[in-house]
């Protein structure tokens, strides 16, 4: 059995009494570390800047899975290894989804993902340090409570990059931010600094630099040691209180993409293959 300070990627479940429920991923594309009933989600693919690939979907979503059918994690938090949060959707990935290129079922996991995230019903938090781009931002809508360095940034750049909106931000951030705020974001593909984020009500406060982490490690605790059936009974009555309206939303940009990608005037690939030097 993992004790509390050792991390669960090296070491499975082996019977009912041991370890977490939470299984090691098979590529290695994130850590996790098991700490007074909170797992610690963090994405390890700092070469890349934590952008997300097929495998790293595959990782993160399968380390949320075993948290929620686990008894012994009572609150999850994100965070990302090295210097960015995560700068979202691994481009040459994306390049390949939008020019056909792709090995079948590629674009699965970001759709996994964010289906397990909608019914999330375990406190979420996410520690931001560095820069969180495109996914690296609009994932910190299905989020409980973000913290973030007073240096980290957060930006949406789907406008200067010519696609839509994606994981339901076009419902979340402005629910969360405000009209303004949102369309500065969206519209703009503003910066967002973390006292903006404050400030807009998408993160809960600003750290001290190299803080973040211990802060958002201190409220998950907090959090982690109320009676799990009400926390998590709270969470799910937040959610419904939403309805129907992230699943919509994300329909929408859903069909918005397909329909991009099948238009040769309108497909973002070989501009953004361009920009990747390729």
């Amino acid at each position: 059995m993992c004790s509390t300070s050792t991390a669960v990627r090296s070491c499975a479940r082996d019977g009912p009494d041991g370890g977490t429920g939470v299984s090691p991923p098979d590529d290695h594309r994130i850590e996790l570390e098991f700490i007074d009933e909170v797992l610690v989600i963090a994405f390890d693919r700092p070469e890349a800047r934590n952008a997300f690939d097929t495998a790293m979907y595959r990782a993160v979503t399968g380390a949320l899975s075993g948290a929620l059918d686990d008894d012994e994690v009572h609150a999850v938090v994100l965070t990302g290894r090295g210097k960015a949060f995560t700068s979202g959707q691994d481009l040459r990935e994306m390049v390949a989804i939008a020019t056909g290129d792709s090995e079948a079922g590629t674009g699965l996991g970001f759709q996994d993902l964010l289906d397990l995230l909608q019914r999330f019903d375990k406190p979420l938090l996410a520690a931001v340090h560095g820069v969180g781009m495109g996914l690296g931002c609009s994932i910190l809508g299905h989020v409980d409570l973000v913290l973030m360095d007073e240096s980290a940034r957060l930006r949406v750049p789907f406008a200067q990059m010519g696609v839509p909106p994606e994981a339901g931000s076009s419902v979340l951030l402005p629910a969360r931010m405000g009209w303004q705020q949102a369309s500065a974001a969206l519209l703009a593909s503003e910066w967002i600094t973390a006292d903006a984020a404050v400030s807009s009500g998408l993160a809960l406060r600003a750290c001290r630099d190299g803080t973040v982490l211990d802060e958002t490690l201190e409220l998950a605790r907090t959090i982690a040691s109320f009676p799990s059936h009400a926390t998590r009974q709270i969470k799910r009555l937040m959610l419904a209180g939403r309805g129907t309206a992230v699943a919509d939303a994300r329909r929408r940009e859903e069909a918005a993409f397909a329909a991009l990608f099948a238009d040769p005037a309108m497909n973002p690939g070989a501009q953004l293959a361009a920009g990747l030097g390729d």
